[in-house]
Parts: C-alpha cells; sequence; structure tokens
C-alpha cells in the first residue's frame, strides 16, 4: 500500500493538463466516498440510532444506512450496542474503550484484545429494543458480510479503473484501503484524543473533551464533554451554526425536505446551569466564575430511564410530528 501510495503522490507533483484532471477526479472520488460513510456514522449510528435524538422518514434511514455500512465500523446493532454502553459506564471497565486505559488502548486497543467481562455483562443491561423493532437496521444486520465489501472496498477501487483507466491495484490501495484506514482513524480519534486532551466546559468529572482538531475532522463529533453532559442533543455540540459541525447541517437538510423530524436539543438556559455547576469554569459564559461539582448519571441518549425530569421537561424539539 505504501509503494501505490507514493506512486500516486508522485504522479500528483509532476502531472500535466491531462493527469491533474484524473487527480482531480481520483479526489473528488475518495473524499465523496469518505463524506458519505462519515455521515452514516454521525448522523446514523450515532445521532439517530444510538442516541435517538431526532426521527427520521424510511428514506432517510435507509440512505443512511447504506452510508454507514460504507464505513465498516461493524453493522448498525453492533455498534449502537457498544456506543450505549460506552455513554453508560464510561470511564470504567465496562466501557469498551475505556480512555483510563491509555491512549493507545482507547484509540485501537481496545479491537486487538477481547472484551472486558464487565463490557459483556452491561451491555446485555442496555435497552436495544428500539433497533429490534426497526426493519431497516435488521435488514442491515442480515445482509452487512455481503454488502459491506462491495460498498466499503470494491465499488471506490473499480470506479476509477472503469471511468478514466486506473492502474488497479493504486485504485485498490489508494481509493479503498488508504481512505478506509484515514476514516478509521479519524473516528478512533473521538474514541481517544477527544477524550484526553481539550476543555471540559459542562462536566469536569468525565474525561471526554471539547477538542478542536477532533471536531473538525469527524464532522462535528469533537465537541465531547457537551456531548456526554446531554447525548441526546441532534447536534452533539452547543454551536448555534455549523462551523466544525456538518453533520448537524445534514440533518437540517434533511429536516428542511421533510425526512428528518423531532429534533431534541438543550436550550441554553439548561446548557449554562449545566456548565455552572458541574463544568470546570471554561465556559466562555463562566470565566472568572467557579462552578461546584453536582455529577449527574451518565445516559446513553434519548429514552434513557435515568433521563432527569428537569432536562426532559426542558428539551426543545424542532419540526416535531406526531408519529
Amino acid at each position: 500500500m505504501l509503494v501505490q501510495s507514493c506512486v500516486f503522490l508522485t504522479r500528483v507533483c509532476v502531472c500535466g493538463p491531462r493527469q491533474l484532471y484524473s487527480v482531480c477526479l481520483w479526489f473528488a472520488t475518495v473524499v465523496l466516498v469518505a463524506i458519505q460513510a462519515a455521515v452514516g456514522v454521525t448522523a446514523g449510528a450515532h445521532r439517530l440510532w444510538c442516541h435517538r435524538s431526532y426521527k427520521a422518514k424510511w428514506p432517510m434511514r435507509l440512505i443512511l444506512a447504506v452510508c454507514q455500512t460504507m464505513a465498516f465500523q461493524n453493522h448498525i446493532y453492533e455498534w449502537v450496542r457498544d456506543h450505549r454502553v460506552h455513554h453508560k459506564f464510561s470511564d470504567t471497565d465496562a466501557d469498551p474503550h475505556n480512555s483510563q486505559r491509555g491512549f493507545f488502548f482507547s484509540h485501537i486497543g481496545w479491537l486487538m484484545l477481547r472484551k472486558h467481562p464487565d463490557v459483556r455483562a452491561k451491555g446485555r443491561s442496555v435497552d436495544m429494543s428500539d433497533l429490534d423493532k426497526d426493519p431497516i437496521v435488521v435488514w442491515q444486520r442480515r445482509t452487512y458480510l455481503v454488502v459491506m465489501p462491495i460498498l466499503c472496498f470494491l465499488l471506490p477501487a473499480w470506479v476509477p479503473v472503469r471511468f478514466w483507466g486506473e492502474d488497479p491495484w493504486t485504485s485498490w490501495y489508494v481509493a479503498s484501503i488508504l481512505r478506509y484506514m484515514f476514516s478509521l482513524h479519524i473516528t478512533w480519534l473521538v474514541n481517544s484524543a477527544a477524550h484526553i486532551w481539550g476543555t471540559r466546559p459542562f462536566d469536569k468529572n468525565i474525561s471526554a473533551t471539547e477538542n478542536v482538531p477532533v471536531a473538525i475532522a469527524a464532522f462535528g463529533e469533537g465537541w465531547h464533554n457537551y456531548h456526554h453532559a446531554f447525548p441526546w442533543d441532534y447536534k452533539a455540540a452547543e454551536l448555534g451554526n455549523y462551523n466544525r459541525n456538518f453533520s448537524t447541517a445534514f440533518i437540517d437538510f434533511c429536516s428542511w425536505i421533510g425526512w428528518a423530524y423531532d429534533l431534541r436539543t438543550v436550550s441554553p438556559e439548561m446548557a449554562a446551569r449545566r456548565a455552572r455547576r458541574t463544568g470546570d469554569g471554561s465556559h466562555r459564559l463562566l470565566q472568572g466564575k467557579e462552578g461546584h461539582s453536582d455529577h449527574h448519571g451518565s445516559l446513553w441518549g434519548w429514552g434513557d430511564k435515568d433521563m432527569p425530569e428537569e432536562e426532559i421537561r426542558e428539551v426543545q424539539v424542532f419540526n416535531r410530528k406526531d408519529d
């Protein structure tokens, strides 16, 4: 893979007009596949199915399921189960990628070892009945081992070969393998870097942090301290705009065309109260003010039985519809 990638980069540096056109097509293909896969994970597996922060009609759920399959990060059911356990039991042995075991373990090491017995035991306690009732999730799970290799590896490698005569091995190693490797590491940085480096303006008692570089690379998933404080917010961030949060823009677009609805978010007043109560004082509204610790129980998202009544009453819901 390294040799093929170096050959491709050399061509980029010395290309003429015709080669430049080919290179532009290359990058467009790789970026498009990477964006589709990322949205499938962030807006789909993460914010929709795991945290239930909004609802989606079947066309949007189908598109997100296909894109999440393209990402090859396990099928939706397994992804959601592990992530709900991560939120519910963060920084304990029941956390699949427990950041207390170091950067390497939380980044990639957890995938190289057998799961801690607590992960399996606690995983059985997390409610997954909502996914059992979603026919698209059930369909994706049943067809995953057949559809995933096609969408993640074969199709991205075939397009450059078919449409502009790229060398098959170069196409395989760059468009499929190299692109997949970068996508994985960006996702893993949310588990590792965003649990080690950064500020904790909303809850200083947990490891999750606000990490701007990770937020940029991961389409808005790096505002992690806020996200662990309010996992049911569809924005996964306090931001009131789309700056460093592409996934929120995608969800809002789908809401605009009628595919996404019941978008749950946190009011500014609720966020400020939480920052005062449990934050580390780094929140922009609290500079020079002291908060005090009153750690809330951890939640996996909307529907968690331990969710405080205060948050349920004050949640803001955009584009509300009756099912």
